[in-house]
């Protein structure tokens, strides 16, 4: 089995159908080692340029729904065609990068590839993409609509529930106070130190502890 055979098949496993070609396609491009990993906490998928190596190394994490797994792929890509087309001096999510991964996807956003409640925020995410899917509330909702039922990340967004509202993260209780941009001040019941926590952080709610 070729290096291309093998690709195919690893795509087939992770990839929604009528997008395998055309990834596959990419990677004929400009090929690149790919490995897909166990989840990471802090991403979803990663670009690595070594100067000494021929070939450069995209990994995804192996516990992404089909979608969200297309959706980092052709991320990582655009790292890898903006730094061949425009030299390796631009900032990583910068124009460059952008205007490359608008170009990558746009073939993709179609109903044959995206169902209807994801291809609509997708759409709009796409006219200005910010380094992470996770920075977009609604497309992050629909997305996340497509897990596994089995999947440990489990319970709401912190978006979603109210100011005083106590809940869970990690073992630990908080209390939500305001929204800052895309992060929510929040306050530790143990210690009342503050933190701020990603409004897209998956919680779980304390019933009945609403602010005294």
């Amino acid at each position: 089995m070729d290096s291309t055979q093998r690709l195919h098949q690893i795509l087939q496993q992770y990839l929604p159908p009528n997008s395998i070609d055309y990834c596959l396609e990419l990677w004929k491009r400009n090929p690149f080692n790919f490995s897909v990993t166990r989840s990471r906490k802090s991403k979803f998928g990663d670009f690595r340029w070594r100067k000494d190596r021929p070939l450069q190394t995209i990994t995804i994490n192996g516990d992404l729904n089909a979608f969200q797994f297309l959706i980092t792929f052709i991320h990582e890509v655009a790292h890898l065609h903006a730094f061949i087309r425009h030299g390796l001096n631009i900032p990583p999510h910068g124009n460059e990068w952008k205007r490359t991964f608008q170009e990558l996807m746009s073939p993709l956003l179609r109903k044959e590839v995206f169902p209807k409640d994801i291809l609509i925020p997708l759409s709009r995410h796409m006219r200005n993409p910010k380094a992470s899917s996770v920075g977009d509330l609604f497309l992050t909702k629909e997305l996340n609509k497509y897990n596994s039922a089995t999947e440990t990340k489990t319970g709401i967004f912190l978006a979603d529930i109210q100011p005083e509202k106590v809940f869970e993260l990690n073992g630990r209780k908080f209390r939500k106070k305001e929204t800052r941009r895309t992060r929510v001040l929040c306050e530790e019941i143990s210690t009342g130190k503050r933190y701020l926590i990603s409004q897209m952080a998956q919680v779980r709610l304390e019933i009945g502890m609403a602010g005294e």
